[in-house]
């Protein structure tokens, strides 16, 4: 049997996915990126491999992607992460409809990739200037309410009425704006639905640009959080599709593309 490996390097995580011949998932992989890209990428795909029992050897071909791609000099190619999400959410839709919009909400940048009829994408938009709509955004949020970023999702199933409105475009306005929200008594509950719905503005905002074809795929860390989900399908008034493991989507297509590579260069698998 042969495998196939797709790291993808991010801001904040990277991840690991290793398909077999057949396109199926064999095992996936998550560690924090830290500040040694390619001494942790390697302990990370270390890790992988030994919970499969799978030798390094067996490992055909290995694509990175993601914010650090290039700094893992063990890959056989790099793709960039709009082409690897592209790939990965292709796949993790076949039982989904034909998605034609991806929103991918990342530690410090979010995406928005609208693909055509045959699955190619057609344009995409990148908001890496700011962290205020990303991954990064929801961790401060948590920090500031003494809670977990895994808890943000249920308490914003609690809150009721309005969500209160975040304005600031800036992480460091925005915390200062939480904040005095916390001093003047407002519930955690309603801060945690307005910086949810606050950053499902932008994203809404960021894919008018491009203007939104359905259907939707979200993925991304983000995409476990089910406020956040909620507010998306609110600001865009569509249910999005959300993969089961949607941090997952890009290091699964960067394998697909190593599968893909592979037998471009005319190899076979074995009968």
């Amino acid at each position: 049997m042969k495998y196939f490996a797709g790291i993808d390097i991010g801001s904040t995580a990277i991840k690991i996915v290793l398909i077999d011949e057949s396109k199926n998932i064999v095992a996936h992989q998550t560690s924090p990126t830290g500040s040694h890209f390619q001494r942790n990428s390697l302990e990370c795909l270390a890790a992988l491999l030994a919970k499969t029992g799978i030798k390094k050897e067996d490992v055909e071909y290995m694509i990175s992607t993601g914010y650090g791609r290039k700094l893992f000099k063990e890959a056989d190619e790099s793709t960039s992460e709009i082409t690897a999400n592209a790939a990965g959410a292709r796949h993790f839709s076949t039982n989904n409809g034909n998605v034609k919009t991806i929103i991918n909400i990342g530690g410090q940048d979010s995406k928005v990739i609208l693909l055509d009829n045959d699955g190619h994408i057609k344009n995409f938009a990148m908001n890496d200037k700011c962290a205020a709509g990303t991954g990064r955004f929801l961790e401060m949020t948590a920090r500031n309410l003494g809670i977990e970023v895994d808890d943000l999702g249920d308490l914003h199933l609690k809150a009721k009425g309005i969500p209160l409105s975040i304005n600031s475009t800036c992480t460091v306005f925005a915390e200062s704006e939480i904040i005095g929200l916390l001093a003047n008594g407002h519930e955690k509950e309603e801060i945690i639905a307005g910086v949810h719905y606050s950053i499902a503005k932008r994203i809404v905002r960021l894919a008018g640009r491009l203007g939104v074809e359905d259907r939707v795929f979200f993925d991304g860390g983000p995409a476990m959080n089910k406020g956040l989900v909620a507010a998306m399908d609110d600001e865009l008034m569509r249910n999005v599709v959300v993969p089961e493991i949607p941090q997952i989507t890009t290091a699964l297509g960067g394998a697909l593309i190593a599968r893909d590579a592979f037998l471009s260069k005319g190899e076979k698998f074995y009968a």
